[in-house]
């Protein structure tokens, strides 16, 4: 039977050299659904010349008619929202609400990108010396490119490139293989939408892809979304290569749960941040932190019913809670590291291995897992298990709650429940983690504020979206002017540095 062919989107190339392929399957089923042509320096090239062909006119063009394409953009995906989430949900395996929610959060940024005419405005002091205005403006760095993973195929590339476009840039995108439809086609609507040809282009491609946009001397700025180690490599590559990068990796996020919270709504709330989406979050929160014995006790007798009471299901499933994660690969490594908890000694309470849906027998479906008396020094603690896993690490005090996130190698985000306003404000002000939730489980900031994680969770200095993204894909140039009343001025002082006194 033959399969969809997802190809690049990229402005007048036609054919590529490379002959390599990869599968993307179907979760619910573990058949593959389509092949995706991954693309070699040519491809790349081809999209960088295009881009660099439009960019120019792009950046001249006002912001505010930048600003009517982002809106038409914006409204172009509202329409679609639907078609779009079930293609998602079909290739990711999300269900289809989970994926209306990856859409909704990535048009978040594109309605602040909406307000880029306010976003530009720079800075002015008139009459800084005698006779002297001084004032900044921001300018786009020229073709710029992101790199993101599967597990967010449509927010991620829009936090990324809606501002970046909005600004002036021209964006080339390399989305995961995993997922690449639904990047394809919003390349192809905000072309729709307005945008130049070369403005946004899509080019698919594994390793070698990315070292090819990593190393392309024309690219000055990239972000990237991962794994640490890669985003680790992604940043040494490209800072070495003289590129401005910020590469956001994993995470191991802590919910710290305080004796007077309020059990039965942690515990729903815990469902969703702990399993949602299969895991397959850098803001799930995989570890609970019961404070003290008896807040343990009373916690894991409400989680392991609430498990029970979980579905898991195919993405069209409207009961489902989640669906399977993304490929056999990624089934095989979850199911691997609740077999590394078993042998550290974690208690397995609840063993999601082996799940089967009936129906779909050959999906890539993980059951909810629930492991009891994790200990800092299991490797299964330490790394990223990115999948239907929670861990309970017990703590005896506050003190050693704030000290397990703060002295995890990742850094991404935390929250804190509680009643006690002064337990939250200093756990908020202590806490070495970057996005703090409290009674909040997964506090992914609002689209006009900024999402970055601390320490092994992100490399680089700039956070992704609000006004940081404005400042990652602009560079301020100031100007200082002076308008003489006549003549030349004073060639005496014509060879003196200037200054404001």
């Amino acid at each position: 039977m033959s399969v969809r062919v997802i190809d690049h989107h990229v402005a007048g190339f036609r054919g590529d050299c490379s002959g390599r392929t990869a599968e993307v399957f179907d979760p619910n089923t573990g058949r593959v659904q389509a092949s995706v042509v991954l693309g070699d320096q040519a491809v790349l090239d081809a999209a960088v010349a295009a881009a660099q062909a439009a960019q120019p006119g792009w950046a001249a063009t006002n912001p505010q008619r930048r600003a009517r394409v982002m809106f038409n953009f914006k409204a172009l995906l509202e329409r679609q929202m639907d078609e779009l989430a079930h293609l998602l949900a079909s290739e990711h395996g999300k269900v289809v609400a989970d994926a209306r929610g990856d859409i909704q959060r990535g048009l978040d940024v594109i309605e602040f990108a909406c307000g880029v005419p306010h976003l530009l405005k720079g800075e002015y002091t008139q009459g800084a010396g005698p006779g002297i205005d001084v004032y900044s403006a921001r300018q786009p760095l020229g073709v710029v490119a992101g790199i993101t993973p599967f597990n967010f195929p449509a927010m991620i590339p829009m936090w990324m490139f809606g501002i970046a476009i909005a600004v002036g840039n021209a964006f080339i995108l390399k989305p995961s293989e995993r997922d690449p439809s639904v990047p394809v086609r919003l390349a192809e609507l905000m072309r729709e939408a307005g945008a130049p040809e070369g403005i946004l282009q899509v080019v698919h491609g594994d390793k070698a892809m990315v070292d090819a946009i990593l190393d392309h001397p024309d690219i000055p700025a990239i972000s990237f979304v991962g794994s640490s180690d890669i985003a680790h490599y992604v940043y040494r590559r490209g800072v070495d290569a003289g590129k401005r990068v910020q590469a956001m990796g994993g995470a191991k996020n802590h919910g710290i749960v305080m004796p007077d919270a309020d059990l039965d709504q942690v515990v729903d709330e815990l469902m969703g941040a702990a399993y949602g989406s299969a895991g397959e979050r850098c803001m799930a929160l995989p570890v609970v932190v019961p404070v003290g014995a008896k807040t343990a006790v009373a916690l894991r007798e409400r989680i392991i019913p609430a498990i029970a009471a979980l579905r898991v299901g195919v993405s069209t499933d409207k009961d489902a809670h989640y669906g399977p994660v993304v490929n056999a690969a990624h089934k095989a490594r979850v199911e691997a590291w609740i077999q590394t908890g078993v042998d550290e000694g974690a208690e397995l309470v609840v063993d999601g291995r082996g799940f089967k849906l009936q129906g779909h027998e050959e999906g890539f479906f993980v059951g909810p897992s629930l492991f009891d008396h994790v200990t800092t020094d299991m490797q299964s603690y330490k790394e990223e298990i990115f999948g239907p896993v929670l861990q309970i690490v017990r703590a005896a005090d506050f003190e050693k709650a704030v000290r397990l996130p703060s002295e995890h190698q990742y850094g991404n985000g935390v929250a804190i429940f509680t009643r006690n306003g002064h337990a939250a404000r200093e756990f908020a002000a202590r806490v070495n983690v970057g996005m703090v939730g409290i009674n909040v489980p997964i506090p992914v900031p609002v689209a006009y504020h900024t999402f970055g994680g601390w320490k092994r969770s992100a490399f680089g200095d700039t956070n992704q979206h609000g006004m940081e993204g404005v400042k990652f894909w602009t560079k301020v140039k100031t100007i200082t002017q002076r308008w003489p009343d006549g003549g030349v001025g004073d060639a005496a002082n014509a060879f003196v540095i200037p200054t404001m006194g």
